[in-house]
């Protein structure tokens, strides 16, 4: 991309980013994800969401990032935590983890004005097999969308490749939260449906930046947010699951900022 590119935002209000910018999303999305590696030892059970939080804010400050939850919307953890039913945006706190239980693990840091965004599942002690399909069935539905992610395909086209995957196997995809835009700044559009027609939706252009975070229950896809604001829980209490990635995209297809640099993106990868 040329610098005629720079700052330029589409009709739908989406930035288009220069070729300079990928760089320093790499460099967030990597931190970010390398805190999600090395937080995977500690998912044990017995420990509490709270003291993985403190964990996770402690590798923040060694990698000399910021949080970008603490005190974000008066939001004052490092994370969402979002165990078993949670949805998304679970707050840590005082409950002990379970043999059994499955948790979603969401880091957002900033590192030189640019936001790294990403999220997975992590098993404490032995995974159920319910559990395990309904995180393997997640996991690939992000990987499709995220293969429809190239200039000259629509938002709409990741939406139905989500989608379509899930309903599949007789799960659904949770309609109430949506992907987004990122780069300098935490939230931007576009909102980026895990649900959709194909060849609907604003058309990608390289230079987008956004997150791709389906959010998938074994039950129906309703859901309920919580007194405290922030927990969003399934309303028939189903197992819930999410993964989230942030890509850029590219001429020909989309560079993933926040591979895990270890390999353990995926909670059976040991």
């Amino acid at each position: 991309m040329n610098d005629q590119h720079r700052g330029r935002l589409t009709r739908d209000g989406i930035r288009i980013h220069e070729a300079g910018d990928f760089a320093g999303m790499h460099r967030a999305g990597q931190v970010a994800a390398r805190i999600l590696d090395e937080i995977a030892a500690h998912v044990q059970p017995g420990v509490t969401t709270g003291e993985l939080d403190r964990i996770i804010e402690a590798k923040v400050a060694e990698a000399g990032a910021k949080s970008a939850t603490i005190g974000y919307k008066g939001y004052q953890h490092a994370s969402c935590i979002s165990l078993n039913h949670v949805v998304c945006h679970g707050i840590p706190g005082d409950k002990k983890l379970k043999d059994g239980d499955i948790l979603n693990i969401d880091v957002t840091v900033i590192v030189d004005g640019w936001f790294g965004d990403t999220s997975r599942m992590y098993a404490a002690g032995t995974l159920p097999r319910k559990a395990e399909r309904l995180i393997e069935v997640t996991h690939d539905a992000l990987m499709l969308g995220i293969e429809a992610v190239k200039p000259g395909n629509t938002f709409g086209d990741i939406g139905h490749a989500i989608q379509s995957f899930v309903e599949a196997h007789r799960m659904s995809v949770v309609r109430d939260f949506c992907g987004h835009g990122l780069g300098r700044v935490f939230h931007a559009p576009p909102n980026v449906l895990h649900y959709g027609r194909p060849g609907t939706g604003p058309v990608l252009e390289e230079g987008m930046f956004f997150t791709i975070e389906p959010m998938v229950n074994i039950g129906r896809p309703e859901t309920k947010v919580l007194a405290d604001d922030w927990t969003a829980v399934t309303r028939d209490k189903s197992l819930s699951a999410q993964f989230e990635h942030s890509v850029g995209v590219t001429a020909t297809g989309c560079e993933i900022f926040t591979l895990s640099p270890a390999g353990r993106f995926h909670p059976t990868y040991g």
